[in-house]
């Protein structure tokens, strides 16, 4: 009768050793999301006029980073293996990937090394590139500014209809905004702007990304999905046809989705306040009364 205890004891070893190592496999996504931010930094250094391709290898380098962060919380909730310090190296791993190299792109590629030729005077260059600067900070302030909201909120509250939580997040999450310029720079295959007019356009399309980041505006999380369901084809159709369209077609596929989500929160918003427009005001306490 002794004998089955020491192999009980034995089988309640076995998953704990395994769930502790579980822990591990989130924590190896996010080491690959910062390897990647690591990787486009060093690649935004080392461009120049001569060798526009090392900005489109950064924002490669972006867009796995964005595959990784979206795996490691995926597999983190999957194996339920979420912890503190996986949610906070998470978040230090987000600001240097989706902060500081998107950062460092929009500005050297939007602004940094576009031709003196395209404005009048040099002044107006150095000008534009100083505001450049000044907008890619906002949107590395804003990025971080929305993980540290991010981190600190345990039921956010969109400021338009929408259940919080789960399905939506509040304001654009800082991989959607950092996609959103390694999209467009990749769309141009890393050639730098060649006119002021498009480095203004860039300067606004950077701040209002930065702004979207901090709104309370709401934005598909993609958490509601469930690839353990009894129909998954359906996933794996949809997911199959979006891979085989961006390793044939990276350049138009990432840069229509990347737009398609900030529309989407823009969309959103604006539904929600024509449709409060179109309602009648609710009744004031005299009119309450009188009714009553």
């Amino acid at each position: 009768m002794e004998l089955p205890f020491p192999k009980r004891r034995q089988d309640d070893r076995r998953p704990r050793r395994m769930s502790k190592g579980m822990y591990i496999l989130p924590s190896l996504f996010t080491t690959g999301n910062m390897a990647a931010g690591f990787y486009a930094i060093l690649e935004v250094v080392h461009a120049s006029a001569a060798a526009t391709w090392h900005l489109d290898n950064a924002a490669k380098a972006i867009g796995f980073a964005v595959l990784f962060d979206g795996l490691d919380g995926r597999v983190a909730r999957m194996t339920g293996t979420s912890s503190d310090f996986g949610k906070e190296f998470d978040s230090l791993a987000d600001v240097i990937t989706f902060g500081v190299a998107p950062a460092m792109l929009a500005w050297t590629w939007g602004f940094h090394l576009m031709p003196p030729v395209a404005l009048t005077e040099w002044e107006w260059n150095i000008k534009l590139t100083q505001l450049g600067a000044i907008a890619a900070f906002l949107f590395l302030m804003a990025g971080a500014s929305r993980l540290a909201r991010f981190n600190i909120t345990s039921n956010p509250q969109p400021s338009n209809p929408g259940r919080p939580g789960k399905k939506y997040f509040v304001g654009m999450p800082i991989p959607a905004g950092a996609g959103v310029i390694a999209a467009v720079v990749h769309f141009q295959g890393g050639v730098p702007l060649d006119s002021w007019y498009k480095a203004i356009t860039w300067l606004a399309m950077v701040a209002a990304v930065g702004y979207l980041m901090v709104s309370t505006w709401r934005f598909y999380s993609f958490k509601d999905i469930d690839f353990r369901s009894r129909h998954p084809f359906r996933l794996i159709i949809l997911f199959g046809a979006l891979f085989a369209g961006i390793w044939f077609f990276s350049k138009p596929v990432l840069f229509g989705v990347a737009l398609l989500y900030t529309f989407s929160g823009v969309f959103w918003r604006l539904q929600w306040m024509f449709r409060r427009r179109n309602q009648p005001p609710p009744p004031t306490y005299k009119e309450a009364s009188q009714t009553s």
